[in-house]
């Protein structure tokens, strides 16, 4: 406070004095602090100023051992953070990693009565299907959309039922381009593996991933439908029929504008999966989690 300030309050303790008044009340306001000062009528400014300044050394030496409270309490919790990102990472050192199965370099599922389909991801692996994976008594499906898969039905000697016939038909369209045009349906169809053959007519060329289908079809109206569930361990995506059927957990996926990275975490976080583990079981392109009644 300026001289003339003090000088106003020695004259204002004068004159309340004299009206028999016991205490005096300041209000003073510094830049955008208003301090309030009471004093007593009854005791000099210097006394008043003595008591004000006892009270301050008492305030700053609580306020200097909150600070050290505080700063211990800081230093205990990012020794603490520190200690579970160590754990963390022990963990994920000693984590064994699971051998993979033969099949699950491709897409796959189990259907529902048990059957083994797989399916190419790329030109590639479309060739790695149908030249290294593909028994004659397999069902080979397939459709006339560029980019399509080649799915191959895993029968074992068996003879298939209508609903794994369906389930694989409805893998083939859900992994093909309708993922991503949004269709809701695709013409798929099934051949034997003898009817599937690289030999290309006279003055043309099969590329890369590519067959030359010959023989009669066997035509499939393939809806394109899509869950992804957890069975042993292995996460598998493929129709919601096949997935209920085999997986516990599993959520229903749909076509959208998600991007498959936010779908692909929030499953591995529920399922207890890697992320990237689910991610390449995703269908390519926009994709959201479809919510169960």
């Amino acid at each position: 406070m300026a001289v003339r300030d003090w000088l106003s309050v020695i004259s204002r303790q004068l004159s309340e004095r004299l009206n028999g008044k016991t205490y005096l009340f300041i209000a003073h306001l510094t830049k955008n602090h208003l301090m309030q000062i009471t004093l007593s009528l009854k005791k000099t400014i210097e006394q008043s100023a003595n008591d004000y300044f006892e009270k301050s050394k008492k305030l700053r030496r609580k306020v200097d051992g909150c600070k050290e409270i505080i700063a211990k309490f800081q230093a205990q919790l990012a020794t603490l953070e520190k200690k579970q990102k160590l754990e963390e990472e022990r963990v994920s050192v000693e984590k064994p990693k699971r051998t993979l199965d033969w099949y699950e370099k491709f897409r796959w599922f189990r259907t529902s009565e048990g059957l083994l389909c797989i399916g190419g991801r790329d030109a590639t692996t479309n060739e790695v299907v149908i030249k290294k994976h593909t028994d004659p008594n397999d069902v080979v499906f397939h459709t006339e959309m560029s980019g399509s898969p080649f799915f191959v039905l895993k029968t074992e000697g068996k003879t298939p039922n209508e609903a794994s016939l369906q389930e694989a038909a409805d893998a083939t369209a859900t992994f093909s381009r309708a993922w991503k045009l949004d269709l809701p349906s695709a013409e798929v169809f099934s051949v034997n593996p003898s009817q599937v053959s690289k030999q290309a007519p006279s003055g043309e060329y099969m590329s890369k991933g590519s067959f030359m289908i010959t023989g009669k079809r066997t035509n499939h109206r393939a809806t394109v439908n899509c869950a992804t569930g957890s069975l042993d361990g292995k996460i598998m995506s493929g129709p919601v029929s096949a997935i209920s059927a085999n997986c516990k957990d599993y959520f229903v996926i749909k076509q959208g504008k998600g991007k498959p990275s936010d779908c692909a975490k929030k499953i591995a976080k529920k399922l207890g999966a890697d992320v990237d583990d689910v991610l390449r079981t995703l269908p390519a392109g926009g994709c959201e989690i479809e919510a169960r009644p």
